[in-house]
């Protein structure tokens, strides 16, 4: 794989990928933000930029949806922990620990400054490692029992372009970024990977078996696509469900 990174005006900077094996060129923009066009290996970076510009409205439209939000003190992270951020000019750099219901944050530092912003986030994806690794396989667990789904072994991850994965081998992969997700939306998500440990595709018969264990399933997942596996902050008065 060979990349080059370039500014591109009205865009920013966007990461030229080539790779053996990609035969057409393809747009993306991540969790992160990072704006990224795949190419086929033979392809110049003149064309890559060239389609990037060709799109710079849906470009610009995505990452609209990536502003960083300042974390305050009391917003909620995940299911269980709440933000608590205090300033302590004593220290020479900003600190945190977790408890089982608050992510704590001391810092020499104002609160919307870049180094405690990035502190915040540091620690609230901890917290949500914390709650996805006693939460998720649990709960998964208990929908393969009631739908009679069976799979080999779930693992929690850092997945930042997709929610979820099942492999031929009936691994379940889950985004612990679904602890920000409302019960309902991740239990679409825990669905849609069991239901792949018998279909390996998105045709009729997925569907079918989908629909039959949560009815409404297509509804929803517009719901899901909604929403992006990355760290979000939600004030208490406005808490997902």
């Amino acid at each position: 794989m060979s990349q080059k990174r370039v500014e591109i005006p009205g865009i920013g900077e966007v990461v030229l990928s080539k790779r053996r094996g990609t035969t057409h060129l393809r747009l993306s923009v991540n969790a992160k933000g990072i704006v990224r066009v795949g190419m086929p290996y033979w392809t110049p970076y003149a064309a890559g930029i060239a389609f990037a510009r060709e799109r710079t409205d849906w470009i610009n439209k995505h990452l609209s949806s990536h502003t960083k939000a300042t974390f305050r003190s009391g917003d909620r992270i995940g299911k269980a922990h709440v933000l608590s951020i205090n300033q302590d000019v004593a220290l020479d750099r900003p600190k945190s620990r977790l408890t089982k219901t608050e992510v704590i944050i001391s810092s020499p530092l104002p609160i919307d400054h870049k180094f405690t912003q990035e502190k915040i986030v540091e620690a609230s994806i901890r917290a949500l490692k914390q709650e996805a690794e006693t939460l998720l396989p649990q709960r998964l667990q208990y929908l393969a029992r009631q739908h009679g789904f069976n799979y080999k072994e779930v693992r929690i991850r850092s997945l930042t372009s997709r929610w979820g994965s099942c492999s031929t081998h009936k691994v379940i992969t889950l985004s612990f970024y679904l602890m920000q997700l409302p019960w309902e939306l991740i239990d679409y998500v825990l669905l849609h990977e069991l239901v792949h440990t018998e279909q390996m595709n998105h045709g009729p018969d997925f569907w079918r078996r989908f629909e039959s264990v949560l009815p409404g399933a297509k509804k929803l997942r517009k719901q899901v696509n909604a929403h992006k596996p990355r760290v979000i902050a939600t004030n208490l008065g406005e808490m997902l469900a």
